[in-house]
């Protein structure tokens, strides 16, 4: 059979309307699947942009930056005990009999009574919380967080993105072999938004590090930032709860700690779903969470296997 030109040029016209139709429709599938996160394309998607982003940045800045300070924590000190009057020494009177002198003794300062605690900086977290734009952008909600608790910024998305617009300011490879967000540069961050001595620490072991944020809370009025999920999230604690005072009494046992988490409202497949900000979060979530720090980017000396945390030091006033 003789196929006629016009019917061969008709064919050809339906198979690239059809060619088309099916690119069309696979970028719409694939743009929704991104939007509503469909089999984690958005994520994974994002992990291309942010993978794009840092080729396009260069290779991380080498340069001096906050240094990590390990702190070990001292004895606990003893109860005090009642001093010894000194020896007095004999006067002589008139008639050359000697008569003692009295001297006052002296009396010890007796330590608080040991009683529960049970401290929040912040009456209304919802106020200064802040989730996170991007999956990889908690250090920066936390930083907000951290701001905004203590009246420094608001807790809206232009602030977020300014925010992390400026980390070119204090990346270094020391602090985050990736680049970007890591403990010193948030504590850098802090500084500049006029949040000065937050400092980057170390510890041996959990209740240490969480003794040391808690007595920074209650003597400075601030915030402190835990490095969880062994140095991959950030956690902002606003408060705790302890059997005793750990300012007083260094072997205070910690139960838990007021946090406010970036990550809410989502749900991580590996560490499961974030608590609402202000949750209150007892030690079987801390020791789920809080992790000696272990990157798979390579080694830091001066953190691996160890609790970090980002403290203040400088009293402020009341915070919100």
């Amino acid at each position: 059979m003789i196929r006629r030109p016009h019917a061969h040029r008709s064919r050809a016209r339906r198979i690239v309307a059809g060619t088309l139709l099916i690119a069309v429709v696979g970028a719409s599938a694939t743009t929704l699947a991104i939007a509503t996160n469909t089999f984690g394309a958005g994520q994974k998607w994002e992990a291309v942009v942010r993978r794009v982003e840092r080729f396009m940045a260069g290779p991380v800045p080498d340069r001096p930056t906050k240094a990590t300070v390990l702190v070990t924590e001292p004895p606990e000190s003893p109860e005090p005990t009642p001093t010894e009057a000194p020896t007095a020494f004999p006067s002589t009177s008139a008639g050359g009999r000697a008569s003692p002198t009295a001297v006052p003794t002296a009396t010890p300062t007796p330590r608080p009574r040991r009683t529960r605690m049970d401290v929040d900086i912040v009456d209304r977290p919802k106020a200064v919380f802040v989730s996170e734009l991007r999956p990889d952008w908690c250090a920066v909600a936390g930083v907000q967080s951290v701001l905004a608790v203590l009246g420094r910024v608001d807790t809206s998305d232009r602030t977020q993105q300014r925010i992390a617009g400026r980390i070119g300011e204090w990346e270094a490879y020391d602090d985050s072999h990736n680049g970007e967000w890591g403990p010193a540069a948030m504590a850098l961050a802090l500084d500049a938004y006029g949040a000065p001595g937050y400092e980057v620490r170390a510890f041996k072991s959990r209740m240490t590090a969480l003794r040391d944020a808690a007595v920074a809370i209650e003597r400075t009025n601030s915030p402190a930032i835990l490095l969880a999920w062994r140095g991959a999230h950030t956690w902002v604690m606003t408060g705790y709860r302890a059997d005793a005072d750990p300012a007083v009494y260094r072997d205070a046992t910690i139960s838990g700690a007021y946090i406010l988490d970036p990550w809410y409202p989502r749900i991580s497949s590996i560490w499961g779903p974030s608590n609402p900000p202000g949750t209150f979060t007892t030690a079987a979530e801390l020791k789920d969470n809080f992790l000696p720090w272990k990157r798979p980017e390579g080694r830091y000396p001066d953190r691996d296997g160890l609790w970090i945390t980002v403290v203040p030091t400088t009293v402020r006033g009341a915070a919100g």
